[in-house]
């Protein structure tokens, strides 16, 4: 776990200072170095196909796609957690209809979910993460519902409705720091699914567009020059599975610790 935390702070902090000391911006044309090898002055990976310096797209590309990540996550926690309490808590009727709801949502096809966002609304980074956020709630708000419902028969939670405390009360001061350690333990493995989500739909062009990138671009664009430019798809690749894997140890690793 120590090792996959310090392989993600380091990619972190590589994403965040680059393009701060490096001489291109993400979206500046070098006329003079189009499809400029590796290791040519100027240009560490080269550029790509119209003269774009690739070290500083993979560095604003791994930035955008954490954002998105973890924006996104923290939409599913959010959402989740809400849901997941409030079916819990109340139960009966109510707690039926509200994982009726969640089981209808699991069987849209997520596809179709952010097409419609995206033909409706339009193409933006808020969108791509509003609409993965929308759809990685659902198994939030289920971790959430049982650790509630296993909550609210302990003796503490009969003791403070015993002494008139309210249920929202009780909710929100003793039930859900209770729930705090399984929901950041399934958050940090709701991260790398977001990673790879994002990293999909951009992919296909339906996720973040230019003059913005993101990993899931460079790893198109880099499929398209792989003959002439294997670094153009190899970096972008290394790092977007270093990413998750290193995202998945530690949430396996917070679970485990959790869990003990």
């Amino acid at each position: 776990m120590r090792a996959a935390a310090v392989t993600l702070a380091a990619i972190a902090l590589l994403a965040l200072l680059l393009p701060l000391v490096l001489p291109w911006g993400h979206a500046d044309i070098d006329w003079n170095a189009v499809r400029a090898p590796a290791f040519t002055p100027g240009h560490p990976l080269g550029t790509d196909s119209v003269g774009r310096d690739l070290l500083v797209r993979v560095a604003v590309g791994t930035r955008i796609t954490l954002a998105v990540a973890l924006a996104a996550a923290l939409v599913a926690l959010v959402v989740g957690v809400a849901w997941g309490a409030v079916a819990g808590w109340i139960g009966g009727r109510v707690d039926e209809a509200m994982m009726r709801v969640v089981d209808a949502l699991y069987a849209l096809p997520f596809m179709f979910v952010v097409i419609v966002l995206m033909v409706v609304f339009g193409r933006s980074v808020l969108l791509v993460f509003l609409g993965i956020g929308a759809v990685e709630w659902l198994t939030m708000a289920r971790v959430v519902r049982a650790q509630v419902m296993t909550l609210k028969q302990r003796p503490f939670v009969l003791a403070s409705e015993a002494a008139g405390a309210r249920g929202p009360a009780i909710l929100t001061r003793h039930i859900l720091p209770n729930t705090a350690a399984a929901a950041i333990a399934y958050l940090m493995l709701t991260v790398p699914q977001v990673v790879m989500v994002e990293s999909f739909l951009s992919f296909l062009g339906l996720g973040v567009q230019e003059p913005l990138t993101s990993l899931g671009i460079l790893v198109h664009d880099g499929a398209d020059d792989m003959d002439i430019a294997p670094l153009a798809l190899a970096v972008p690749c290394f790092v977007l599975v270093a990413l998750v894997v290193a995202l998945n140890r530690i949430g396996e690793g917070l679970r485990e610790r959790m869990a003990a």
